[in-house]
């Protein structure tokens, strides 16, 4: 069995994006889920195929603790949900409608490639305040400052969560104290 630890009052940090399988994308976040575990955030997604599995698959073998917002019912399966790394299904039985908890829920979200539905959580995330990086996420113009940072890779994504989520008080910070004997 393996161990996870997860610190008081983490971080949550959503992936959201494609459920369709594409190499580029599918490096990516992995890449970033295992960021997000190593930095000791919890990581959130639909639970399902394409960018949330590679995310989920990233941040579960790097010992994270990972979410997955599910469309279906448990007495309703439906194919690739929850992906095999998801440590915490919720199943909501909303379909579509489970966009506002995977907006809404997390301290940050990565919108990384994705269509309409991608697109519906970045602006329900932004219109709540909870800032978004988007990596070849869906484009969009809209006037005003509303906390969208568009980055060209995971490695900027990754330095832009730091940014982001140290202000917050939500960094991964190591305490020593002195040895008791």
């Amino acid at each position: 069995m393996q161990t996870v630890s997860v610190k008081r009052k983490p971080s949550i940090v959503g992936i959201m994006g494609s459920h369709r399988d594409d190499n580029v994308s599918m490096d990516e976040a992995r890449i970033l889920g295992e960021a997000i575990a190593k930095r000791g955030h919890v990581l959130l997604s639909g639970g399902g195929t394409g960018v949330m599995h590679a995310a989920s698959k990233g941040a579960y073998l790097a010992g994270g603790l990972v979410i997955g917002v599910l469309p279906n019912d448990k007495e309703r399966p439906l194919a690739g949900y929850p992906n095999e790394f998801i440590d915490i299904p919720i199943y909501t039985g909303m379909y579509e409608a489970r966009n506002i908890i995977n907006a809404k829920t997390p301290d940050l979200i990565i919108a990384l490639a994705g269509g309409p539905g991608t697109l519906s959580e970045m602006v329900l995330a932004m219109k709540g305040g909870i800032p978004v990086i988007g990596l070849h996420a869906p484009r969009f113009e809209m006037e005003g400052d509303y906390g969208c940072h568009v980055v060209d890779s995971a490695e900027e994504a990754i330095a832009k969560m730091d940014e982001i989520l140290t202000p917050m008080g939500v960094a991964n910070v190591v305490v020593s104290s002195p040895v008791l004997s």
